[in-house]
């Protein structure tokens, strides 16, 4: 369980050091959960829930920088877009 804690600090020190960039553009980023087969999910706000460019955000910002602090992370997704 501590493991899990540590982890869940780690993507929430990303996700803090993203969210000036994220705010900028009037949207936001919060982390719902770690799972216990360590998969990351959060949820967009704002104008970042409905952008044309989320998909290069998750992939080349949110996702990079989550797994350069928790590189044990499986899978980073965002429950309120689909990345199909």
């Amino acid at each position: 369980m501590a493991q899990h804690t540590d982890i869940t600090t780690r993507v929430e020190k990303a996700l803090e050091g993203l969210r000036p960039y994220l705010e900028a553009d009037g949207g936001d980023i919060r982390l719902v959960e770690v799972t216990s087969d360590l998969h990351v999910k959060v949820e967009l706000h704002g104008a970042c829930a409905d952008c044309q460019m989320i998909h290069m955000t998750m992939k080349g910002g949110v996702e990079q920088a989550i797994r350069a602090a928790a590189p044990e992370v499986v899978k980073v997704e965002a429950i309120n877009w689909s990345n199909a």
